[in-house]
């Protein structure tokens, strides 16, 4: 999303495209400051968050610079926006509810029960988790917890429960780990296909490697960033099936609304009746959230996630006094909530209903995109802005949803891959030095976007060709500079940094154990499959029986026409090998290629091998690695 030309006058920065048709903000209405503020408690004393090693994972004072005022480099109302979410520490919601804010990228709930603590979303690692509880025992006096709400299957929700969980009480069974019905599938599973290139696109959307600051990450639009500590996962003991089941915990009534396929594919709102206070969940935010996340997901669906708002409403809307979410800051007063929840239910539905619209007219996703824009109306306000999400984006996935990546324009039946096309187009237009001359004249006069297209075919032609690289890095530098969005901000500063050579630091993703040990096996041979490189098995055929018998588990792996196929259970014909073993000497051995696989067979330690000891290790020869820093602008 291009900021407006009014908004940038007073900054220096060029709108990113002419076509920006931005409602004029209302800077006088302070009243998220004031909700931002409300009930604060205290904050920790000491802002670095450390794990067991003395790592920093999460930096309370980082976002400092955003005390200020907004500079050059940084967008308005992304200041505004990014300086709201930058307020961290205890705060005071209502009787009985307090949230700990600007630990990570969510928020976390504590409920007061009768003897402990109802926490509602956990964080993304234990360390921040425990850091939140901490505060909360600190400041509040010491409770254990007795119970832990997911809302919903995202990580940032979940990854922090052993940080606030005890073990030995969790195996005692005196903590509830309640969560929507589908929680632990999709939990485990949305990310398992796809998640190297969905990782590697994350480093783009939330600018990973990035330095915190006024010319680099600033925020990411619904909280500051991810924090880089330990995910976990406790599985649910409790799974709620229907909208308006209740449960009693620890003294406090529960009301639930299940809202599957909207923000998340299982997700639920929390109704407080006795204290008229109703979480949202990550279904009502403060910015237009993502219909179709940049990093990579399936397509959500923006008319269900309006009905669930509408549903929403007509079940609490009239009973609410007290408004709270997974991210950002409450809302306080029935009309302000009601007002809230219906104008950011009719962005859904006008993104939803016009993209529709647009698409049966016979508009490609592009000419959406360009195109659709919320009514004044709703525009205006700031929860309804693009900070995380854009319209841009969002109707493209609308489109996308309903009709697919192909537009029906014949040409793109069988486009050329990235590199030949733009190799074509650089050598139509005269060769790389007159593109590289119309790119810089574009720049001049302020038109990035077609700047950005020039230098994009020219980097994607030539890899090597130093001056488009340098030249497309000032475009996308002014690019993100202007943005309103912050995870476009997050995508045009990462790209500079890659054509400026790669990022400084290094960023490690860390892997859950409970994660691994949730994922059913199947999931996991799914994995396996889409690694099979088919060129490297050629016409190799092999089967082997795998048992795993800490889990009472035998699966038979078949390689056959480039193809990976996994069976549980019984199977009928001769297998190559048999190798008994634990699960995760499989797992370890399956990411360590054929070689160290027969020197780990060879080596015994607990495996048991019958038939050709060979089988194993050819089948992992076949598997491509995990490329988790592929490149992106170049190939």
């Amino acid at each position: 999303m291009c900021a407006s030309a009014a908004l940038l006058a007073a900054t220096a920065i060029a709108p990113c495209s002419a076509t920006a048709a931005d409602a004029p903000l209302n800077w006088s209405d302070q009243r998220d400051f004031d909700f931002a503020s409300r009930g604060f408690v205290a904050t920790r004393k000491d802002p670095k968050i450390t794990d067991a090693s003395g790592k920093v994972v999460w930096d309370l004072s980082a976002y400092d610079f955003l005390k200020g005022q907004p500079p050059a480099t940084v967008n308005p109302s992304l200041w505004r926006q990014a300086s709201l979410l930058a307020k961290h520490g205890l705060f005071k919601v209502t009787d009985r509810v307090w949230q700990v804010r600007g630990f990570d990228i969510a928020n976390t709930t504590f409920i007061q029960g009768d003897t402990g603590w109802i926490v509602i979303d956990t964080l993304t690692a234990r360390e921040t988790a425990k850091a939140a509880l901490d505060l909360v025992n600190e400041q509040l006096g010491p409770r254990k917890v007795v119970a832990v709400i997911y809302t919903h299957s995202h990580s940032d929700h979940f990854g922090g429960a052993r940080g606030m969980v005890d073990q030995a009480d969790l195996d005692a069974g005196k903590v509830k780990v309640i969560a929507p019905q589908g929680f632990l599938e999709h939990a485990v599973s949305e990310n398992i296909i796809a998640g190297t290139a969905m990782a590697r696109r994350a480093v783009y959307q939330f600018g990973f490697y990035l330095p915190k600051g006024a010319d680099g990450q600033v925020s990411a639009g619904i909280g500051q960033a991810v924090s880089m500590g330990s995910p976990s996962l406790l599985p649910p003991n409790i799974t709620i099936t229907h909208t308006g089941e209740t449960l009693t915990v620890d003294g406090v009534k529960l009301e639930f609304q299940m809202t599957p396929g909207t923000e998340a594919p299982a997700e639920m709102n929390v109704y407080l009746p006795d204290l008229r206070a109703l979480c949202m969940a990550e279904n009502a935010n403060a910015s237009q959230h993502n219909v179709l996340t940049p990093r990579g997901a399936l397509v959500r669906d923006s008319k269900v996630w309006a009905d669930d708002l509408t549903e929403s409403l007509n079940r609490y809307g009239d009973k609410t006094d007290i408004l709270f979410t997974s991210h950002a800051w409450p809302r306080f007063g029935r009309e302000v909530i009601v007002d809230y929840l219906s104008k950011h239910r009719d962005a859904y539905k006008y993104l939803h209903d016009q993209s529709v619209r647009m698409m049966n007219a016979g508009l490609t996703g592009a000419e959406i995109a360009n195109r659709l824009h919320l009514p004044k109306v709703l525009d205006q306000e700031w929860f309804n802005r693009g900070y995380y999400g854009s319209l841009s984006f969002n109707g493209r996935a609308v489109y996308q949803r309903y009709m697919g990546w192909y537009d029906a324009n014949p040409v793109h039946l069988d486009p050329f891959e990235p590199k030949e096309e733009s190799q074509r187009y650089v050598a139509a237009m005269g060769g790389a030095k007159k593109v590289l001359t119309e790119m810089k004249a574009a720049e001049g006069k302020g038109d990035f976007k077609w700047a950005a297209e020039l230098g994009a075919r020219l980097v994607m032609a030539d890899a090597k060709d130093a001056p488009a690289k340098a030249e497309l890095a000032k475009v996308y530098r002014h690019m993100g500079y202007a943005t309103e969005n912050a995870i476009w901000r997050n995508m045009y500063l990462s790209a500079v940094q890659d054509l400026e050579g790669g990022p400084k630091g290094t960023f490690n993703a860390n892997y859950s154990l409970d994660m691994i040990r949730a994922t059913p096996t199947a999931m996991l041979m799914d994995l396996m499959a889409v690694r099979l490189n088919a060129d490297k098995a050629g016409e190799g055929h092999v089967v082997v029986d795998l048992v795993f018998p800490e889990r009472q588990e035998k699966v038979r792996l078949t390689v056959r026409n480039g193809v990976l196929l996994h069976e549980e259970g019984a199977t009928s014909g001769p297998a190559d090998a048999t190798i008994t073993l634990a699960r995760q000497d499989f797992l370890l051995m399956s990411f360590m290629g054929g070689d160290l696989a027969a020197k780990r067979l060879a080596a015994g330690g607990g495996i048991k091998v019958e038939g050709d000891a060979s089988a194993l290790p050819r089948l992992v020869s076949w598997l491509d690695p995990l490329s988790p820093t592929f490149p992106i602008l170049t190939r």
